[in-house]
């Protein structure tokens, strides 16, 4: 088992979210630019229910699969928040390397790796998530909120290439967010869940405006079918380890 994670709290450091709360700026597909690089810790820690728990379960369930002179992947490591939090709680041999298709939020992340202080050094890769991934000796490998945002055409490949890169025993953490099968169901959690980003402070016109952004670009599946992609490409354990509304992660092991 890994060692106990610490108290302390997330690596965060961006200004406050406002990227969508001009009410006559045009809507265009939601992009990982600079200006959302800016923004984009304030942004998810209020957009993403339980944030900062689930990077403590995430970094718990990491702990105990990491193994020894093995690679730890994060894939779509965005400003490397989850990379930040595992370090310390990770052994000191395990090799660690982010993966993100946006150079900007690289670019916060190499600022936020220099701030921290990290006790190993962080290899941080720019490459797009469509492309086969040549990743190897693998103990764990992160994916938080990242997948949803690949192309569905692509996901079976994509996971395929994550279950080659791990080592047996391995576990692949992988965060979505879902849609539900029932129409009803879906509409409620839909719905709860913008009564919570307005209780983050998030006003009407940011939260239409943005699920607009989000409309094309962000394609979630249900819960059934991420468990199909994992199981199907050779997951011998497949488990939910959190669940809000249309919200939920999971670990499938190798």
């Amino acid at each position: 088992m890994g060692e106990p994670v610490p108290k302390a709290g997330l690596a965060l450091d961006s200004n406050p979210d406002r990227y969508f709360d001009d009410p006559h700026g045009p809507v265009a597909d939601f992009r990982f630019t600079a200006k959302v690089a800016d923004v984009f810790d304030d942004m998810v820690s209020r957009s993403v229910p339980f944030y900062a728990e689930i990077q403590r379960m995430c970094c718990e369930l990491a702990a105990d699969f990491a193994t020894p002179a093995t690679n730890l992947y994060d894939i779509g490591c965005s400003t490397a928040t989850t990379l930040l939090a595992l370090d310390p709680v990770v052994d000191k041999s395990v090799h660690f390397v982010g993966v993100d298709n946006s150079a900007d939020m690289l670019a916060k992340a190499r600022q936020k790796i220099a701030d921290a202080g990290a006790v190993r050094p962080i290899d941080l890769i720019c490459a797009d998530l469509h492309d086969p991934f040549e990743g190897a000796n693998a103990s764990v490998i992160t994916m938080l909120l990242t997948l949803q945002f690949a192309r569905p055409l692509y996901r079976e490949r994509i996971v395929q290439d994550l279950y080659r890169a791990l080592n047996e025993q391995g576990a692949l953490i992988l965060v979505e967010k879902l849609t539900c099968k029932d129409t009803t169901l879906n509409r409620l959690y839909i719905d709860h869940y913008y009564d919570y980003k307005r209780r983050k402070g998030y006003s009407e016109i940011e939260i239409s405006k943005k699920r607009e952004a989000l409309e094309n670009v962000l394609i979630p599946y249900r819960l059934e079918e991420n468990v199909t992609l994992l199981r199907s490409a050779g997951f011998r354990q497949v488990e939910t380890f959190f669940r809000w509304y249309n919200f939920c992660g999971l670990v499938a092991v190798k």
